[in-house]
């Protein structure tokens, strides 16, 4: 048959295999996000016991069975890369049975899951009281209509040329990125360095009772994003107010372990927390553009997380900021930097526009791998 009715737990097994023998450190920490992919761990490791997390390999599934204030999505993931990851004891991790790869496909069975229709039917199907939870034998219990190996093979293949595309534009974006981080490191060495202080200025503006609704976060990934948790938009008086060509910037650094920031390229103005910092540039000395490329260097995240200060909360002040120095060059030098970090900003949004078109195309493929088989048997 074309198409066969089954549960997940015939074809998936569990796996619970623990870094005992400390192979895989802190560097190798992976959570799992909403978004359904692996990242890089915001929990505080440095008194975890490692050899308590478990290793997932490439081609293994983890997911995180807590449900509840996460967004309606269920947080699973697939390894799809080269290497093992660790993550918590805490969250579950299992792969296809050997026996069952030739029936289904880990990379369909991710399309399964990269669905709407998926996260509703497990954030109904969770139990608990103050928090939620959807385990193993749930999963298991999941039932589903499975297409044969060689319709599953052809969608996995439009998936995986999609997937391949955008890596592929992901590299070039990285390498532009070195470009720009190489031009910064060989300034920094042939310049003096001055504080940035003299040059920025800080803005508070409200964005009263009429102000705009364009509410935005601020990311790891240092841009500007829809907010995580929900927000009443009849409620913005007192958010702040980042103008166009104004950057903001969170203040925390323990738990993002980087220096959070955005730069308003748009023509819009953008209504952020209260508890974000809001500055500008004096541009006929220092171009915004030029200092976002300063701040998106690995480097620059170190330096504020070795600035930072506090105990249960780390962070990283206005008093710190003003203190930054960088090298200033001429204006003229800046500007054609500056169009570098343009070209960058216009691929970065072109690469996540590609990431959100493959995950939109899941439940287009899975219903496309449903519907050829359903009609290859009648």
């Amino acid at each position: 048959m074309a198409l066969t009715k089954c549960t997940l737990g015939e074809f998936i097994e569990l796996r619970e295999v623990t870094n005992d023998d400390l192979a895989f450190g802190s560097e190798d920490v992976r959570g799992v996000n909403n978004l359904k992919k692996l990242m890089l761990t915001k929990a505080d490791i440095n008194d975890r016991d490692l050899s308590k997390f478990q290793i997932v390999y490439p081609g293994e599934f983890v997911f995180n069975h807590r449900t509840s204030r996460n967004g309606s999505k269920f947080s699973i993931a697939y390894n799809d890369g080269q290497k093992p990851v660790i993550c918590t004891e805490d969250y579950v991790v299992f792969r296809i049975k050997e026996d069952s790869k030739k029936d289904l496909l880990a990379e369909w069975l991710y399309m399964f899951f990269n669905r709407p229709e998926f996260d509703r039917y497990v954030i109904t199907n969770s139990w608990g009281s103050s928090t939620e939870f959807y385990n193993w034998e749930d999963i298991c219990a999941v039932e589903f209509l499975r297409p044969d190996y060689t319709i599953q093979k052809k969608y996995v293949d439009i998936y995986k040329a999609m997937v391949a595309n955008q890596q592929s534009y992901e590299h070039g974006l990285e390498d532009l990125k070195l470009v720009c981080d190489g031009y910064i490191e060989d300034l920094r060495r042939k310049m003096p360095c001055e504080k940035i202080g003299p040059y920025i200025e800080r803005h508070d503006v409200r964005n009263g009772r009429d102000g705009t609704k364009n509410v935005m976060g601020i990311s790891t990934a240092k841009v500007f994003r829809k907010p995580t948790s929900k927000v009443n938009l009849d409620d913005l008086a007192n958010y702040k107010i980042v103008k166009p060509r104004q950057l903001g910037f969170v203040q925390t650094t323990h738990n993002e372990k980087v220096f959070a920031y955005a730069f308003n390229d748009t023509n819009n103005d953008i209504a952020v927390s209260s508890v974000y910092e809001v500055f500008s540039t004096d541009e006929e000395s220092l171009l915004p553009e030029y200092l976002a490329l300063y701040f998106n260097r690995k480097e620059f995240d170190r330096y504020a997380r070795f600035n930072s200060w506090g105990t249960a909360r780390e962070t990283f002040t206005w008093a710190e900021l003003v203190d930054v120095r960088i090298p200033i060059p001429d204006i003229k030098l800046q500007h054609s930097i500056a169009e570098i970090y343009v070209a960058y900003n216009a691929r970065k949004r072109i690469n996540e526009q590609l990431k959100e078109q493959i995950k939109d195309i899941c439940p287009i493929l899975v219903k496309g791998a449903l519907e050829e088989a359903q009609n290859g048997e009648v």
